[in-house]
């Protein structure tokens, strides 16, 4: 099955195998002649990136690469970034990866231009009116993976190295210009890399689809990333050639970060505490605590989810759900407490707090407090 597609929501997207062959005229049309490519330190040294670097520069494009980023970015690896794009006098960004990559690259063409700290631009309130919007460097976005959905996000994570937080900065521009989503990219993901990013994508969607907030065309494409998930994930994981599997799972993860505009909730509130403090895979993070914030959760979204479980053609209860998540994250091999994922030791009290200030928190189905959160995050590890 041939998957190609020009979409233009929520940002002008070429989707189809083979299309990463148009990476410079998708620079051309965002107006970048001098891409700075920012990528992961493990992309780097994989042929893709070569591959990637050479499409730029025999189309005349003088394209340089940076690749000193963490699995966790901080704001040390943007501090390097933003001086390399700027003595390198480039004008816009290739961001290549995963959410690593994607996240720091849109960052770095944000930040270049902006005289005030980053963590002044944090998603609270109006803080975003406070950037330069004509200093902002346009992005071509390249994801390698299927989870985070950055590619088509108005927003990018950073971890306070000082703090251990996760912080989300935000600005309407940050959006890339233009996204390539070439599934043959993502073939040579290793199996859990693809469930884990897979994972991120479906809890994009179930927590989007789960805000309490208003939104009803989100509601409709995350349920949509729910069924691709379910369709998909699995054929993904086990056969990585897949390359209809690997299309749908990109799909997904788009879906999930379009749609979570409206709102994430508690699975995000305490997985950015615990991969900032712990440096765990975010994905897989998400994939331990699903279950017990589902549970947790439950009074407030369990007819929402009766819905979702009949258009995913599942038994109509909540529980009948449940089983369904269950039994997928067996097949994933994710593990099933924060113990078995290697948090060891850790400080309840300040994953609390942390996970209480999360910009993710505020829209949780069940409000997050002190007296409720505690219980929820020892439930996440083995009793």
């Amino acid at each position: 099955m041939t998957i190609t597609a020009n979409w233009s929501w929520p940002t002008p997207i070429r989707f189809g195998a083979g299309r990463i062959a148009e990476l410079a005229e998708a620079c051309h049309t965002a107006g970048i002649r001098k891409p700075l490519v920012v990528t992961d330190r493990g992309l780097a040294r994989l042929p893709l990136t070569l591959q990637v670097m050479d499409i730029l520069r025999r189309s005349g494009l003088d394209a340089d690469l940076f690749a000193e980023v963490d699995p966790n970015p901080n704001e040390r690896n943007l501090g390097v970034g933003v001086v390399t794009f700027k003595q390198g006098r480039h004008d816009g960004v290739v961001a290549l990866g995963g959410g690593s990559g994607l996240d720091l690259g849109k960052l770095v063409a944000f930040m270049a231009g902006q005289s005030r700290p980053v963590w002044d631009f944090e998603d609270i309130g109006d803080w975003w009116t406070r950037a330069d919007a004509e200093a902002i460097a346009p992005v071509v976005a390249v994801p390698t993976t299927a989870g985070t959905g950055s590619e088509v996000g108005r927003a990018a994570v950073l971890t306070n190295s000082e703090t251990h937080e996760k912080k989300i900065i935000f600005h309407p521009r940050m959006m890339p210009a233009q996204v390539i989503c070439d599934p043959e990219l993502t073939v040579g993901m290793p199996p859990v890399i693809t469930a884990g990013t897979g994972v991120d994508a479906l809890a994009h969607c179930i927590e989007a689809y789960c805000s309490p907030l208003y939104g009803p065309m989100a509601d409709g494409v995350a349920l949509e990333g729910m069924r691709l998930c379910k369709e998909y994930l699995l054929r993904a994981y086990r056969d990585g050639s897949d390359l209809e599997a690997r299309a749908q799972m990109m799909t997904a993860a788009a879906a999930g970060a379009t749609a979570f505009q409206k709102g994430l909730g508690a699975i995000h509130s305490l997985s950015h505490p615990i991969g900032a403090r712990y440096d765990t895979h975010h994905g897989t993070t998400n994939g331990v605590v699903m279950l017990p914030v589902l549970r947790f959760n439950r009074p407030a979204i369990e007819e929402r989810i009766v819905r979702a479980a009949a258009y995913l053609g599942l038994e109509p209860s909540f529980d009948a759900f449940l089983t369904f998540i269950d039994d997928l994250l067996h097949e994933l091999d994710i593990p099933k407490t924060l113990d078995a994922l290697g948090v060891s030791d850790p400080d309840l009290d300040a994953l609390c707090a942390s996970a209480l200030k999360d910009p993710t928190a505020g829209s949780n189905p069940v409000p997050l407090t002190r007296e409720n959160i505690l219980p929820l995050l020892q439930s996440c590890f083995e009793t």
